[in-house]
C-alpha cells in the first residue's frame, strides 16, 4: 500500500500522526460508522447520496489537534472548516469509497456538496452529499460503501436508520447487507508486507457493505 498517498487523504498531516501509535502489523488504521441516505428528486429518481461519517476516538484526537484557535475548549464549525475542505478534497481520489449502480449500471458522482465537520463526544463526523452526474429512473439502485485496500474500515452504523431513503416514490424497498466481521486469528495473519502487496488491492471487497433499494 502506498501510505505516501493515504497521508494525503482524511485529514492530512492528522492521519500521518496516527501512524505513531499503530502497531506495524495493524490494518485498519482509520475506522468509520456510516449512515447514509438515498435522497430522490420529485420525479422518483435517485439524485444523490448524503453521508455522515463517524470517526473513531485516536484518528478524531489527531485530526482536531491545533484547531482550537481561541482556546475555549470546544470546537466550532468554523474552526474545523478547513480540516472538512482538506478532507473533502482528498476523498475525490478514492471515489469517496462510495460506488453505486442503477439496473447494474455503474454511476458516477458530481463534486460534493454541503460538507461540514463537527467533533463531539471525541469523535468528529463528516458529513457531505454527492450528487448524481444523471440522476437515475431505473429500478433497482445498490449502493457500496468499503476501502478496497481496507486502509480504512467502514461499518454502517447498528440499527434500522443506518440507511435511510429520502423522498423516495412508494413502494420502494432497501436491504442492507454488512459484512462479516475479521476474526482476530485471521486479523493477525495479515501482515504489513501482505498490505504492500498487490493482492491486498481488493482486500478490502470482503468488507463490502451495499445496500439494495428496489422500486416498483
Amino acid at each position: 500500500m502506498k501510505t505516501a498517498i493515504r497521508r494525503a487523504g482524511l485529514g492530512g498531516a492528522a492521519l500521518a500522526a496516527a501512524f505513531t501509535c499503530q502497531p506495524a502489523e495493524a490494518h485498519p488504521h482509520v475506522w468509520v460508522s456510516v449512515k447514509s441516505e438515498i435522497i430522490y428528486s420529485p420525479e422518483g429518481r435517485v439524485a444523490a447520496v448524503r453521508h455522515a461519517w463517524t470517526f473513531d476516538e485516536a484518528y478524531s484526537a489527531f485530526a482536531v489537534q491545533g484547531l482550537d484557535k481561541n482556546g475555549d475548549g470546544k470546537l466550532s464549525a468554523d474552526e474545523l472548516k478547513e480540516l472538512a475542505q482538506v478532507n473533502v478534497e482528498s476523498l475525490h481520489e478514492f471515489e469517496f469509497f462510495t460506488f453505486a449502480k442503477a439496473s447494474g449500471t455503474k454511476q458516477d458522482f458530481a463534486q460534493p456538496i454541503n460538507h461540514a465537520l463537527t467533533y463531539d463526544k471525541a469523535q468528529l463526523t463528516l458529513t457531505f452529499t454527492l450528487p448524481l452526474k444523471a440522476p437515475a429512473n431505473q429500478r433497482t439502485f445498490s449502493l457500496e460503501i468499503y476501502d478496497p485496500t481496507w486502509f480504512v474500515s467502514f461499518s454502517l452504523a447498528e440499527g434500522d436508520d443506518a440507511v435511510k431513503l429520502a423522498n423516495a416514490p412508494s413502494g420502494c424497498a432497501r436491504t442492507v447487507n454488512r459484512p462479516k466481521p475479521l476474526e482476530a486469528t485471521q486479523q493477525q495473519r495479515l501482515s504489513e508486507d501482505f498490505f504492500s502487496s498487490a493482492a491486498a488491492a481488493s482486500f478490502g471487497a470482503s468488507f463490502i457493505n451495499r445496500v439494495l433499494v428496489a422500486c416498483p
